[in-house]
């Protein structure tokens, strides 16, 4: 005789994960598109707390204009991840602009790290969640062709 318990789990866990399923790229796409407006837009408005670290570390540039420039440009990643049409546009800007979010772990590893490699400061922590807007891109740029893929069958890289 099945357990009860164990079946109201299982249909519980099933509407969870097809809810998630169903709902998490939306999610994470809007999300990615919320942040990266509003730290385009901290940086316009000249209240972004990594402006100091930005004009340093793009020494080359007249920081005033390229702060203000590199904020429109998150801001439009933003923008056009909350448009299908113009997905790709966004991760094209999304993957132009974030090898320059690293430099300051190379040009200024004293500001970045506490005690190199592990101890990482405030302004190290900011860089290394890029990790985390990078995938998130991958993620919402395989739903590009998400149908075509499932229709071939194509599985993820962690499916069993």
């Amino acid at each position: 005789m099945p357990d009860l318990n164990t079946n109201k789990l299982e249909k519980l866990d099933y509407k969870i994960s097809k809810w998630m399923y169903k709902y998490g790229k939306p999610l994470l796409r809007y999300s990615l598109a919320i942040t990266f407006f509003w730290f385009g837009y901290l940086k316009v408005i000249d209240a972004s707390p990594a402006q100091e670290l930005v004009a340093r570390t793009v020494f080359w540039f007249d920081s005033d204009i390229f702060i203000v420039v590199l904020g429109v440009w998150e801001m439009l990643i933003g923008l056009f991840l909350c448009f299908k049409p113009l997905l790709r546009i966004a991760i094209l800007l999304l993957f132009l602009q974030m090898p320059g979010t690293f430099l300051p772990l190379i040009l200024f590893p004293e500001v970045c790290f506490e005690n190199f490699p592990l101890e990482l400061t405030m302004e190290g922590q900011y860089i290394i969640k890029n990790l985390i807007l990078i995938s998130a891109a991958i993620v919402v740029g395989g739903t590009l062709r998400e149908s075509e893929l499932v229709e071939k069958n194509v599985k993820s890289a962690d499916s069993q």
